[in-house]
């Protein structure tokens, strides 16, 4: 059966797909959204980011997805890569901060979103 939302933050449309039983998971349809696609239009450099909260970690559907976008997107030399943040809490501002499974600080989070010291990390 496909999983509900835990939270209020769905859409009409991501209600919807979820009571459709011909679209159920068990037939193997997943969906998944990409928090962020961050870029510095100066420059052309552009990542993706998901962004987990509470110590989350990506499903494996997503992890399979974003793998799977992170591949065809090598292709741009301006790609910078699909990147995993997790915050112990909600933010920045309270608690830890990963960036890749590397605990990083708040000044490392910015310079990472400012492509500083950037490997161009890839799934």
């Amino acid at each position: 059966m496909t999983q509900q939302r835990r939270d209020n933050n769905s859409t009409e449309f991501g209600i919807w797909l979820r009571n459709q039983k011909e679209l159920d998971s068990s037939l193997g349809f997943t969906a998944t959204n990409i928090d962020y696609v961050w870029r510095n239009y100066k420059t052309g450099e552009w990542m993706l980011i998901e962004e987990k909260r509470y110590k989350g970690e990506p499903k494996f559907y997503q992890t399979e997805i974003f793998k799977m976008l992170d591949n065809i997107l090598k292709i741009n030399n301006k790609y910078k890569g699909f990147h995993v943040i997790v915050f112990e809490n909600t933010s920045p501002d309270d608690g830890w901060i990963k960036i890749d499974n590397n605990i990083k600080t708040k000044n490392e989070l910015i310079e990472f979103l400012r492509f500083k010291g950037l490997d161009n990390h890839h799934l």
